[in-house]
């Protein structure tokens, strides 16, 4: 079995590129794929943060981009990175231009309104990547969600999800050999969600992995002895924080997205930057 992980970047929903990938994958049983939806894409600086994270995972890339510049971009980086890409879009529009002599508009997201909504959104993507990955811990304190998890839990597939729906995320990992930041603690426990998993189905993400960056499947990453260590000092963590815990096993993006939006209360929660 070949596992790869496959990026879907769309400055619309991404429903196109998805359906092309998997349709692709489909023909190829010996594959397993992981997919990563990436939607309403269309400023450089949300592009830039969401390629570094594609080539830090060795990812695959399907784009549907129709600002020239934003694809062009996808389609150097990917060649200057050694990464695999496909352009789901610009090619119909070329056969468009070549059949009609016409000019695109090259406008992303002409089927959505440019509202405040819209704007609101664009602003809650940048923040999910700058602070990714505890990038940042400052940002703990300016988000409207905090995300915890061990590696591999799908934090930031989830934090651009939320931040999808005009919530500002900021996630951290977890590790027993990793300080955690002393703003952690001063964020209100109900903005702060623990992720955890089942080590077997932890294992066998964590294996695809490292089969993907082309190293051997088993190692002290995917030993399930540290992974049980793992999840147990997060549990730890939780319980001391009093935080919602949810198990992502089998669960989707959008499972977990829905439970955390739906423990949320606003009225009662004030935004950490009202005043």
């Amino acid at each position: 079995m070949s596992a790869i992980t496959i990026f879907i970047i769309s400055d619309s929903s991404g429903e196109t590129a998805l359906t092309v990938a998997q349709t692709a994958v489909s023909q190829f049983p010996a594959i397993e794929a992981s997919y990563q939806r990436f939607p309403f894409i269309q400023t450089n600086s949300i592009l830039e943060g969401i390629l570094n994270l594609a080539n830090k995972q060795h990812a695959m890339i399907f784009h549907t981009l129709v600002n020239g510049k934003l694809s062009q971009r996808v389609r150097d980086f990917a060649a200057t990175n050694g990464l695999q890409q496909f352009d789901c879009i610009q090619p119909a529009m070329k056969v468009l231009q070549d059949a009609t002599q016409l000019q695109p508009e090259g406008v992303p997201g002409l089927v959505h309104n440019l509202t405040d909504t819209y704007f609101d959104r664009i602003a809650a993507m940048e923040f999910a990547v700058t602070y990714d990955d505890g990038k940042d811990p400052a940002g703990l304190l300016k988000a409207d969600i905090v995300v915890l998890g061990v590696s591999r839990t799908s934090k930031t597939p989830l934090s651009l999800f939320l931040a999808n729906r005009n919530l500002r995320v900021a996630n951290l990992p977890l590790s027993p050999k990793t300080q955690i930041p002393e703003e952690l603690w001063r964020v209100d426990p109900k903005r702060i969600f623990g992720l955890t998993n089942q080590p077997a189905t932890l294992r066998k993400i964590r294996q695809a992995r490292m089969i993907s960056y082309g190293l051997p499947a088993n190692s002290a990453y995917s030993d399930t002895t540290k992974i049980k260590e793992e999840l147990a000092y997060a549990q730890r963590i939780y319980k001391k924080i009093g935080c919602l815990v949810i198990d992502v096993a089998n669960k989707s993006i959008e499972e977990t997205a829905t439970l955390i939006m739906e423990s949320l209360d606003f009225d009662l929660i004030p935004h950490p930057l009202a005043d």
